[in-house]
């Protein structure tokens, strides 16, 4: 499917949002296992501007000066990594550990229903190949 990849960027998106959740599951999932951790800062996972960024070109376009010259490209969604955002104690009080269980859920079951949303599309993208790649059949 290489090939495919190539030249279809809903394919290339589909799949960096689903590496994307999954590597947000993995610092939810960090925070949630080290709520009774004393000293532990919570971490959060932030990627969705810089994914709207290399959506979007960012804002600069690259324009070409003339007719016949290579096309410049706009950012390019593999080059998106993420930020991983680390949230300290600001309350003084207690063992200084600022994961909230509570906010960790809610945030486990969105990036789970959202990851869930990609495989779907993911799906129906894959399931339309088919379809076409079986003459309509």
């Amino acid at each position: 499917m290489p090939f495919i990849q190539q030249f279809d960027t809903t394919m290339n998106l589909l799949q960096k949002v689903l590496d994307l959740r999954t590597r947000n599951q993995q610092v939810i999932s960090s925070n949630i296992a080290n709520a009774e951790t004393p000293g532990y800062s919570a971490s959060s996972f932030e990627f969705e501007a810089q994914l709207k960024s290399a959506m979007t070109g960012g804002e600069l376009k690259p324009v070409a000066g003339r007719e016949n010259h290579i096309p410049l490209s706009s950012s390019n969604i593999s080059q998106v990594q993420g930020d991983i955002v680390v949230h300290p104690d600001k309350t003084g009080i207690g063992d200084r550990n600022s994961v909230s269980v509570d906010q960790e859920m809610v945030k486990l079951s969105e990036n789970q229903i959202l990851y869930e949303a990609a495989i779907t599309m993911l799906n129906k993208k894959l399931a339309i190949l088919k379809y076409v790649s079986n003459d309509g059949k």
